[in-house]
Formats: C-alpha cells, sequence, structure tokens
C-alpha cells in the first residue's frame, strides 16, 4: 500500500521526486509516526500491567490506589522521575560501553517489530520471506547490549549479572529454535505473512492443534521464551536478592529506563512470534462464522488462496477483491480492508497480550530458581523435549501429511487451508485447549468474584499487624510476662 501511495503522490507531483525516494520517506514517516510511539506506549502500558497483575495476586495496595483511578497515573509519574533524574556513571566505568549499551538493547527490539505481521497489510516489511528468522535474530542481539552494560560498568555486580544472561541465552536459544522449527515443518514456511494466511480456517486449523507434537512445542517455546526475555523464574541476569541489579546496578535514569524498554518491548515481540506461528496469527478464532467477517464480506480461505495466487499483490482495490472484499460493482472495497486490518490488528494484539499476561502471572507467582537448575532445565528437560518433538513432529508430517489431490498445481502447504484432513487431532486439541482457556480465564474469576466474602482476610494477625488502604501499624503492649522471662526487652 505504500508503494501505490508513493506512485499517486509521485504522479500528483509530475514525477519531480521519483517513486523510489518518496517510498523511502513514506516509511520513515511510518516509523516516525507508528512505530516509535506505539512501541512507547505499549511499553508504559506493560509496566502499569505489571503493577496491576502483582496487586490483584499478591494484594498490594500501593499499585491498586496510587495514581488515580486503578493506578494509570503512576507509570506516567515513573516516566517523568526517570527523566528529571541525573545520568550517573562509576568512574573506573567504560564510558562508551556504558553509553552505549541502553541503545544496543533497544534498538533490536524496535527493528524485531518492522517484520510483526499485525493484520493482512499492517505488516512495514512484507516481501521477508524468513520473517521468523529476522524477529528471533534481531531479538538475540540483546545479549550484547547486556555484556556490554556488565563488562562496561566494571562493577563485580554487573559483571556477574551479565555472563549469567549470557550463559542462559546461549544455552536457552537450541530449544527455542528447536520448538520453533517443529511449527515451521508444518507450515512450510518462515514467512510470517504465510503463516498467518494459512491459519484462517478458524481455531482449529491453528498450528497448535496440528498435532499433539506441535501442541507440545508451543509450551516448550513459551518457556524458553521466558528464560530468553530474562522473566521469572530465570531473571538471574538481575537478581536483586543477590546480585543488587545485576547488569542495571550502575544505571540511573533514561538510560535504566531503556533496558526496560527493551524488556517489555520484546515480550510483546515474543508473543507476537508465538501468536503468528502457533496461535493463528491476526484471524479470529471463529474462522468463517465470525460475525464481524459476515458484516463486512471478507472471506478468510478466499484471502489465503487470493494471496498465494498472487491477487493481493497488486494496488489497494486489488487487493481488497483478492480478500473477498468488493462493493456492488465489483470494485474493491477499500474501507472494508481497513476495517478487516484493524480487526486483525485487535485480534493479533490481543494474542500477544494474553501471551504478555501469562509471564508476568508467572513472575508474581513462581520462585526464582538457582543457576544450577536453569542450565539442568535446559540442557536435561527442554533441549531432549525440544528434539524428540522435533523428530515426532518429522514422523506425523511424513505419515499424515496433507494429501495432493491429483493436478493440484498449487503450493503445498496451501492444502493446510483449503482441506480438512487431520481433523480429528485437531478438533479435540482445539476442544481441550478451549476448556483450559474458560476455566482459568473465565471460571475461576468468576468463582472468585462470588466468593469473595469467604475469602480468608489479608492479616492473620489482624489485631497486630492490620492490614488496609488507612491503616498499617497499631502500637501493641507487650505482655509483662514475656519481660519477666527475658523473651524481649522492654525499651
Amino acid at each position: 500500500m505504500l508503494e501505490e501511495l508513493a506512485g499517486i503522490i509521485s504522479n500528483q507531483l509530475d514525477g519531480a521526486l521519483g517513486v523510489l525516494p518518496l517510498y523511502i520517506i513514506l516509511k520513515f514517516t511510518v516509523l516516525l509516526t507508528a512505530f516509535v510511539p506505539g512501541i512507547s506506549i505499549l511499553a508504559m502500558f506493560a509496566i502499569w500491567l505489571e503493577r496491576k497483575v502483582s496487586a490483584h495476586m499478591q494484594g498490594r495496595i500501593g499499585p491498586m490506589e496510587t495514581g488515580g483511578f486503578h493506578g494509570w497515573l503512576q507509570s506516567l509519574a515513573d516516566g517523568l522521575k526517570l527523566l528529571q533524574k541525573e545520568d550517573l556513571m562509576p568512574a573506573s566505568a567504560d564510558g562508551l560501553l556504558f553509553k552505549f549499551a541502553p541503545y544496543v538493547a533497544f534498538a533490536p527490539v524496535f527493528t524485531a517489530f518492522l517484520a510483526l505481521p499485525f493484520g493482512p497489510q499492517f505488516i512495514f516489511e512484507s516481501g521477508l520471506n524468513i520473517g521468523v528468522l529476522y524477529v528471533l535474530a534481531m531479538l538475540a542481539i540483546e545479549v550484547m547490549a547486556v555484556i556490554m552494560a556488565g563488562w562496561g560498568s566494571n562493577s563485580k555486580w554487573s559483571i556477574y549479572g551479565a555472563m549469567r544472561e549470557a550463559c542462559q541465552m546461549v544455552s536457552y536459544e537450541i530449544p527455542l529454535g528447536m520448538s520453533i522449527l517443529a511449527g515451521v515443518m508444518v507450515a512450510g514456511t518462515l514467512d510470517l505473512l504465510e503463516l498467518s494466511y494459512l491459519q484462517g480456517g478458524g481455531i482449529h486449523k491453528w498450528f497448535i492443534f496440528h498435532n499433539p507434537f506441535v501442541f507440545l512445542a508451543f509450551f516448550v517455546y513459551f518457556v524458553s521464551s521466558l528464560a530468553e526475555n530474562k522473566r521469572a523464574p530465570f531473571d538471574l541476569p538481575e537478581a536483586e536478592s543477590e546480585l543488587v541489579a545485576g547488569f542495571l546496578t550502575e544505571y540511573s535514569g533514561i538510560r535504566w529506563s531503556l533496558f526496560f524498554f527493551a524488556e517489555y518491548s520484546a515480550m510483546f515481540a515474543v508473543g507476537g512470534i508465538q501468536a503468528a506461528l502457533f496461535l493463528g496469527g491476526w484471524n479470529s478464532p471463529l474462522g468463517l462464522w465470525d460475525p464481524i467477517y459476515n458484516i463486512l464480506g471478507y472471506d478468510p480461505v478466499t484471502a489465503g488462496q487470493g494471496f498465494f495466487a498472487g491477487t493481493i499483490t497488486g494496488g489497494a482495490a486489488e487487493q481488497a477483491l483478492g480478500m473477498g472484499l468488493a462493493n456492488a460493482d465489483g470494485t474493491g472495497n477499500i474501507l472494508g480492508m481497513i476495517l478487516i486490518n484493524l480487526y486483525c490488528f485487535a485480534w493479533f494484539s490481543t494474542k500477544a497480550m494474553a501471551i504478555v499476561f501469562v509471564q508476568m502471572w508467572l513472575r508474581w507467582t513462581l520462585p526464582r530458581i538457582r543457576m544450577d537448575q536453569v542450565l539442568y532445565s535446559c540442557v536435561k528437560v527442554l533441549l531432549p523435549a525440544s528434539i524428540l518433538l522435533f523428530l515426532a513432529t518429522m514422523g506425523f508430517v511424513a505419515v499424515f501429511g496433507d494429501a495432493v489431490p491429483e493436478n493440484y498445481t498449487g503450493p503445498i502447504r496451501l492444502l493446510h487451508l483449503i482441506q480438512n484432513d487431520n481433523a480429528w487431532i485437531r478438533m479435540p486439541l482445539a476442544f481441550l485447549a478451549v476448556a483450559a482457556f474458560a476455566y482459568f480465564f473465565v471460571w475461576l474469576p468468576i468463582k472468585a468474584f462470588l466468593s469473595r466474602d469467604n475469602h480468608p482476610k489479608q492479616s492473620m494477625f489482624p489485631d497486630i499487624m492490620p492490614v488496609g488502604n488507612t491503616i498499617a501499624f497499631t502500637k501493641h503492649d507487650t505482655p509483662e510476662d514475656e519481660i519477666s522471662e527475658g523473651i524481649i526487652t522492654e525499651s
């Protein structure tokens, strides 16, 4: 769409600048007006969400009350505070590494967003046929920033944290990659656009339900991504209990905040890959039965066939027609295409944010594990499991792969969308996942709300340690017998 817009503007200007320079200018404009503010707002929202998740799960009063209604001003206040803080650097630090590390952490995460398919046309770089590898390669660069920050700080705490991160990321990248290969083998492509188009038939067409081995590979990927993003229980590089703040110990102000912007943005990017590869990408789980699709006249199966046939590579009108969107006179429905992309954007963002929420959920539920347990989990558990799942997926695809009809000339991977092979295994897996989702995210919250008056009190000793938003401490008189027996002394 940007190419078409550049051509229109060039014609209006009588070709004074040419199509290619205008196309480049438009891309930079999109970067500055959409991606930079969008990623910043996303990181701020994720920080606010982290506080709310911790408050609800651990009964924290501060995040619930501070900052106006439901604490929504707290993240903004923290941002203003960090902007005003003095930018300090240890006297013995390596100035170049110390100052450059935060930008090396944030820049790769920013570039990873350029390949995420937020919608059929809502993708910045649509011609990248190795999108999965590109995004993972960009996210892997962050380990260099952590090492630079740790070594450049010239602090033992920072160096310990940096070495932990290097060891952790190098180890977990192997099971992460192997679990991705299991999904890629089923899809037959690394192109994030193709991955999303192939899963448009409904929830039973999502690759996570293709076979039981990809279903398990999804969870191997998720656990490995926790270690890649330094999330609990794998947050050893910044373990405050023994390393003060790890590789972040010597940072302050805006440089400190850039590391966390990179972390929360990377959480969304990792969730975006997981959504595109396993969870249907931008597609609705209802597929052809989605009411919004029916209102707008969008057919995801027709759109997938049009994409692989090459009818969605032209101008906006041709793309709309290839997606199954048409006006009464047979011309492309441009407004319908924009609305469909916005609807798909909402689905993709919801899936990615659901994965981010589960990452936060685990942080406030599980304790941090030791370094030897981190390596054991990788080398003795996830690595063998990912290899076995890869081999099992290979065997399943070879034995139960989509049958090729006679005289079929299209791409083999398109058969996943237009045929109903292996429904005997996809439907039970889909039913199991929907039942689990309904139990954890629908029934349990409703049950907790209905039984809220029967929950145990927040404090086991309300007379000594009352809990509330107005009372924090009550003076307690020391019993005379405890003083006489020398258990405690009277001050």
